[in-house]
């Protein structure tokens, strides 16, 4: 029997989202469902779907139950491909009878009629979603007044970040730079063809995220730990900068992505396997980075499924680790030393409340140590998220504290 064109990437979405939703994967762990596809364009398609459903969601689901007498259960299999339907035709502009066509054959021995009679009848009204996507409530109270330009912020995926390894910015392409060795490209720019990416002149980093290497300056050859540092962006960083580089993670894998990075680079750094609460240091530091492992909503630009499968559970959960990890790095950094922690998440728990509770000296940051556009907070830290620098394409939501040894 022949196969429908274009239905393998969609099958793939089905997956995806069945793994997110069902079973609270993250969008990077069910995005193995879309591997095996045999082109680029079409494990490209399945993740945008995917993508586009989760970032839609509660707007997508408002718009199916508008057209059903009684409410599809939540995970019923028709609701997952009638939120992939609407997510292709409002979102991706694929036309109508290109998603039916590609849509009931995943309902195979099931409610295709339903499927068919529900999007039909939204084309018919021209349904649209709204230009900003509507949170989950538990969500959108959790970060209060920050859920609307965050909400946003999120509506379509980023831009392409990249940070040079030196100050040769015409070793890569055009972009707008937002700040020192920072070049931003459009969405969908494939890295690996770029002028200068093999040669190592540039790795991919949101700009955020480069935010807190940025703040331990100039190494002079001086010794620094990066602590949970695969896959290696803040290594590679601190490397650049002219720091003596420990990098310390728990992951084999991750750390394998780090020594590949090193290489392309040219940049150099000890590299460690060992989880942060059972290694003791045979020598203090001059600084230590701290990215701590966290809940990674700040990321829900890129990975929207955080919207969905983060709750207070594991909030409180990552909370404690952090606390945790950032009591046993404080006795590592020598006199004189500093300390930045960071998480790459919107929720207090994992920020403001962390570094309101610790014992070192704070180190507060100023201005003109951050991009253009970029305030610390009153208390010396630094918070982004989605909707900052929104016309220049957003940030990752990351908090960000330094502290010292005096």
């Amino acid at each position: 029997m022949a196969t429908t064109p274009g239905l393998a990437p969609r099958r793939a979405a089905l997956k995806m989202l069945d793994a997110v939703l069902r079973r609270g994967e993250t969008l990077e762990q069910a995005g193995g469902a879309a591997n095996g596809l045999p082109s680029f364009s079409d494990r490209a398609l399945a993740r945008a779907i995917a993508g586009e459903v989760l970032r839609w969601l509660v707007d997508l689901d408002a718009l199916i139950d508008s057209a059903t007498k009684k409410p599809l259960p939540a995970d019923a299999k028709a609701r997952t491909v009638l939120r992939m339907m609407l997510a292709q035709w409002l979102r991706l502009e694929t036309p109508p009878h290109a998603v039916v066509a590609t849509a009931l054959p995943l309902l195979a021995g099931g409610p295709k009629r339903l499927a068919h009679g529900v999007f039909s009848t939204l084309t018919r009204r021209e349904a649209s979603v709204p230009e900003v996507p509507t949170l989950p409530e538990n969500v959108a109270a959790r970060w209060g007044e920050r859920a609307a330009p965050i909400a946003a912020g999120i509506a379509a995926p980023p831009p392409l970040d990249l940070t040079l390894r030196d100050d040769d910015a015409g070793a890569v392409p055009d972009g707008e730079s937002l700040a020192t060795r920072h070049v931003r490209l459009p969405r969908g720019t494939a890295v690996e063809n770029l002028p200068g990416f093999e040669e190592g002149r540039c790795w991919v980093q949101d700009l955020a995220a480069s935010i807190p290497a940025r703040l331990l300056g100039s190494g002079e050859g001086r010794r620094v730990l990066d602590l949970c540092a695969a896959p290696g962006g803040k290594s590679l960083q601190l490397a650049s900068q002219g720091w003596q580089v420990t990098a310390l993670d728990n992951s084999a894998r991750r750390l394998e992505r780090l020594r590949q990075n090193l290489e392309r680079t040219g940049l150099a750094a000890r590299i460690l396997e060992a989880d942060v609460m059972g290694w003791h240091p045979d020598e203090q530091y001059d600084a230590i980075l701290l990215d701590a492992p966290c809940t990674a909503t700040g990321t829900c630009r890129r990975n929207p499924d955080v919207i969905h499968r983060v709750g207070e559970r594991q909030i409180a959960a990552m909370a404690e680790l952090q606390g945790q990890m950032l009591e046993r790095a404080a006795n590592w950094l020598a006199v004189g030393g500093r300390l930045v922690y960071a998480t790459c998440s919107l929720e207090r728990a994992e920020g403001e409340d962390i570094a309101a509770a610790c014992a070192l000296a704070a180190d507060p940051v100023s201005a003109d140590e951050l991009p253009a556009g970029l305030q610390p907070t009153a208390e010396g830290w630094v918070r982004t998220d989605p909707g900052m620098l929104a016309d220049k394409g957003g940030l990752d939501g990351f908090f960000i504290a330094r502290f010292r040894v005096d």
